[in-house]
Parts: structure tokens; C-alpha cells; sequence
């Protein structure tokens, strides 16, 4: 049987959890914080398999670069203690290939997310140790149709909800196997 992970948490500056170090650390890329002038250099972390930026179409398309969406994200939520970012982590059936899970995970993140309007940054790691899972990182603020930052996205309340999607989302997936999550 499937294992079944959703890990949600919010990566808040004010417990000094920057968003553009925390992406950079995800993809294994080295980005520089605008708001602190922090280096964050992980670039030879290994086992990331997939990196991807989604966004909805009327995204302004500078978004699809992580440095410029993160240090976007960190200028727009100005107080010290801000809520920069949703992020879930996600573990992967190891019954699925590299490619079915980029495909799961995708689609996760485009019905969940991305169709309402929220940028996502989507990260896959598997260092072969039976433990692939996915990162997902999400400004707070959805994209209006003018292509500008809407209000807070405050979703606690929908935890249950998203959870249950990737449920479903894995299930689907495992369907052809006759597995579930456990």
C-alpha cells in the first residue's frame, strides 16, 4: 500500500524562514534576497530530480524565473513578521516512475492551485533512498486578472480539502495497480 504525506507549512520571515532562501535551497539553485542581501547558495545540493515554475496565464510571464517571483514575493510583503509563503510537501508513491510523479504532482498543482490563480514553484527530490517527494512553494497572495497581487490567500481552512485532493490525485494515479494510499 501507498504511502500518504501532505505536509503543510508557512514559511514566515518573522522565524527568520526567508522565501527566496527556502526556494533556492528546494531547487538547489543560488538566488539573492533583494530584501536582505542574502546569498543562498545551493547549487551543488543533489537529488533534485524535476524543477518548475507554474503560473496562471495572466501571471506576468517574469514570474516563470524563481529569483524574480521569491524576491517579488519578499518586496510585496513589506512587515517583519510576514507570511511569505505556503509550502507542502508531498511524498511520492515510489510504485510510480520519475515521470509519472512529475506528471502527478503537476497536476496537483495546476487544479489546486495554479487555476486559482496562485504562482507555484514546483520542486522534486529523490536521492534513490525510497523517499521522492515533491516541494511546493505558493506566494500568500493569488494573481488578479490585471496581472497584479490580490489579497492574502488564507487557507487553513481548506487544509482538509487539499489534502484530500492529493489523496484523490494518488489514487487516480495508482488506480492501474490496484494500490492506494495508505
Amino acid at each position: 500500500m501507498a504511502n500518504y504525506s501532505c505536509y503543510i507549512q508557512i514559511i514566515q520571515r518573522g522565524k527568520g524562514r526567508p522565501a527566496v532562501a527556502a526556494a533556492a535551497y528546494r531547487a538547489g539553485e543560488r538566488l539573492v534576497s533583494a530584501y536582505s542581501g542574502r546569498v543562498s547558495d545551493y547549487s551543488h545540493k543533489g537529488g533534485i530530480v524535476h524543477t518548475e515554475i507554474l503560473l496562471p496565464a495572466h501571471a506576468p510571464d517574469e514570474y516563470a524565473d524563481r529569483a524574480v517571483l521569491w524576491n517579488t514575493v519578499e518586496g510585496v510583503e513589506q512587515r517583519k513578521t510576514a507570511w511569505l509563503a505556503w509550502e507542502f510537501q508531498l511524498a511520492l508513491p515510489t510504485e510510480l516512475s520519475k515521470e509519472e510523479n512529475i506528471a502527478l504532482a503537476r497536476e496537483f498543482v495546476q487544479q489546486s492551485f495554479v487555476s486559482d490563480g496562485m504562482c507555484a514553484d514546483l520542486c522534486i527530490h529523490d536521492k534513490g533512498n525510497g523517499n521522492p517527494h515533491a516541494h511546493i512553494m505558493l506566494p500568500m497572495r493569488p494573481i488578479k486578472r490585471d496581472g497584479t497581487w490580490g489579497l492574502c490567500w488564507h487557507g487553513p481552512d481548506k487544509a482538509g480539502l487539499w489534502r484530500t485532493a492529493w489523496r484523490q490525485i494518488v489514487d487516480r494515479y495508482l488506480e492501474h495497480r490496484a494500490e492506494r494510499v495508505s
